[in-house]
């Protein structure tokens, strides 16, 4: 195995294992913590990603990869329907808020008071953001996008109405089965952005 493989790996195996870590204890976990679940030095750790701060948003890009994302929003963009294409990233955004969900609603409580949290959250929600105005201009180009809207207010709507605190007040908070609250964030945002069918 080559130096830049073993580095690749040693890094992966890091982040999965500040991941396990994190759904279990929390977001607050100490980079010696870390380094001790991941059977690695504190200094190998700070020798990768420098900062905690590094660290946490590195951990959040890793989980994208990790449940592949951005394979299954690829997948929903290839649908030639607005409609089905509209559904098809929604149903892959979805599926993903239950495996982010304990290490997501820990960074989005300490963002208050952790700099780094507050700073690796917006940098995978930004990225997410972006996503939802590259769905919606699709939709709008189909001529599918309801009037009154832009892309990007629409592309806005969609992240609020599909945000992990949403789902997480529908399914904890509320006591939904998942699968009720998926349906009913499908059938707000459809009828919210899509023109009617004639």
């Amino acid at each position: 195995m080559s130096k830049n493989k073993k580095s690749d790996r040693t890094k992966a195996e890091i982040l999965d294992a500040a991941w396990d870590l994190m759904a279990q204890r929390g977001s607050s976990v100490s980079m010696a913590e870390i380094a001790q679940a991941a059977g690695v030095t504190r200094q190998l750790v700070h020798h990768y990603f420098g900062s905690r701060g590094a660290l946490l948003t590195a951990l959040v890009r890793r989980a994208d990869d990790r449940f592949e994302i951005w394979e299954g929003f690829a997948t929903g963009m290839a649908e030639k329907d607005p409609k089905a294409r509209l559904e098809a990233c929604l149903d892959a955004w979805l599926a993903f808020i239950p495996k982010i969900h304990p290490v997501a609603t820990d960074l989005i409580r300490m963002r208050a008071t952790d700099p780094d949290a507050a700073d690796a959250w917006k940098d995978r929600m930004g990225e997410l953001r972006t996503f939802f105005v590259t769905l919606t201009k699709s939709i709008q180009r189909d001529g599918a996008l309801a009037d009154g809207w832009t892309a990007r207010k629409a592309a806005e709507y969609i992240w609020s109405s599909c945000h992990v605190l949403y789902w997480d007040l529908l399914v904890r908070e509320c006591g939904w089965r998942p699968a009720d609250a998926d349906r009913a964030i499908h059938d707000t945002i459809k009828r919210a952005i899509l023109k009617p069918r004639s």
